[in-house]
């Protein structure tokens, strides 16, 4: 299947015919702009997360987000390293709120757990739990 440049994983997935009742696509950035070539596994619910593997071949100590901000192999956008067109990616989050999620980093230090967004102005209870399954720290 094609999708045109600068397509979306969830245009991929409505493309492929939408998911199965048992994919759990919540674990996915579903607003990651796809690269040409990409392959992408849809988890089942349940089903544990992959342990990440660099690609030398050895165990690592962690995951360390790539120069886009994203966690290997979790499709999350990390919270403590991304920046505003990263975040900007994010389904509901436009410039403005990517760059105040940006400004509360940089004024309160790290993010310490992803529920921290609901102190950003602008993150409410119905914006955290959209965001929840596609951010990390």
């Amino acid at each position: 299947m094609e999708l045109p440049a600068g397509s979306r994983l969830f245009e991929a997935i409505a493309a492929a015919g939408g998911g199965t009742d048992v994919a759990d696509p919540a674990r996915l950035n579903l607003a990651a702009v796809l690269a040409d070539g990409q392959k992408v596994i849809v988890p089942a619910l349940g089903e544990p997360d992959q342990a990440y593997t660099p690609p030398d071949g050895t165990a690592g100590s962690g995951m360390k987000p790539d120069a886009g901000g994203q966690l290997p192999g979790s499709g999350k956008i990390n919270l403590n390293t991304a920046d505003v067109a990263e975040l900007g990616t994010l389904p509901r989050v436009g410039p403005v709120l990517a760059q105040r999620i940006v400004d509360w980093r940089q004024q309160h230090g790290r993010f310490t757990s992803v529920e921290e967004l609901d102190a950003v102005e602008g993150v409410g209870p119905k914006m955290l739990a959209a965001l929840r399954p596609l951010v990390a720290i």
